[in-house]
């Protein structure tokens, strides 16, 4: 049976980080876990090296990363990065045989910038720790967010996001908003949209769909996180945070649900 084999790219920058390890974690658990379809993947890390994947893979994760997601414009690193998504989008619009991509925080940043699904901007004050999501109609009915509740809760850490989705171009691309970020009506031009869906093989999330509970807690426990939480929002709030760490239908669910669910639903199309 052949090997469905997977590019896990990494945007960490060489920074160390606990976010690779958990979608590794998570990737190694796929082998032969859907219909007994083996798995197997390789990393690639490409704002550090400037080295991309070529276009030979099956699928594509691509990871958060530090800083702003418009640092590497001009970098040899973007440009194999988005010379790359040209490749996958093209094989996928003339191709039979589809490929897929996932992309997360960092990742999605960059991937509104290259579709100019909206805007990209700072936030006024950082995100860190554990956030409620809200689904969209569209969220509801979709496989990547079926088994959350509405809302949900996800391990978010950004300074930057994406909002003021331009709707011309998401009607052009068939592209749906699955979920935005908690605490407004969701008219506001600068709700973050938190889940995007371009088309039946790419996804991708502003939040960190890949934290586990235990990672969570590790992040919570550091000071820089504890100190900027509180400061930001209070020590009830942190303690809430520690709580949701802990809880089964909060992260530790959505780690269970939205990966593995492009990952069953990909693996299953690629082998059929």
């Amino acid at each position: 049976m052949k090997k469905i084999r997977i590019a896990l790219i990494d945007l960490y920058n060489n920074e160390e980080n606990r976010d690779i390890g958990c979608i590794e974690n998570i990737l190694r658990s796929s082998d032969r876990l859907y219909d007994n379809i083996p798995v197997g993947y390789e990393i690639y890390n490409t704002r550090y090296s400037g080295t991309a994947p070529d276009s030979g893979y099956d699928i594509y994760i691509s990871s958060g990363g530090p800083g702003s997601p418009w640092d590497g414009s001009g970098s040899r690193w973007e440009s194999a990065y988005f010379s790359l998504l040209d490749s996958i989008w093209s094989h996928n619009q003339n191709e039979e045989s589809k490929k897929y991509f996932f992309f997360i925080c960092h990742s999605f940043q960059m991937m509104t910038r290259y579709f100019k699904l909206g805007d990209v901007v700072k936030k006024n004050k950082e995100s860190f720790g554990i956030v409620p999501v809200v689904k969209t109609p569209a969220g509801e009915g979709d496989l990547l967010l079926e088994g959350l509740g509405n809302p949900f809760y996800a391990a978010d850490f950004r300074n930057w996001q994406a909002v003021n989705p331009d709707l011309k171009m998401f009607g052009e691309l068939g592209a749906q908003i699955l979920s935005v970020e908690a605490g407004s009506s969701g008219t506001s031009s600068e709700q973050a949209m938190m889940a995007i869906r371009i088309s039946k093989e790419f996804a991708g999330t502003q939040f960190h769909p890949e934290i586990d509970a235990a990672n969570m807690r590790q992040y919570l426990s550091l000071p820089v996180g504890k100190n900027l939480i509180i400061n930001n929002y209070g020590e009830r709030k942190y303690n809430e945070m520690l709580d949701l760490a802990g809880d089964p239908a909060g992260i530790m669910l959505t780690h269970k649900v939205i990966l593995p669910n492009f990952l069953r639903d990909a693996i299953k199309k690629l082998r059929f």
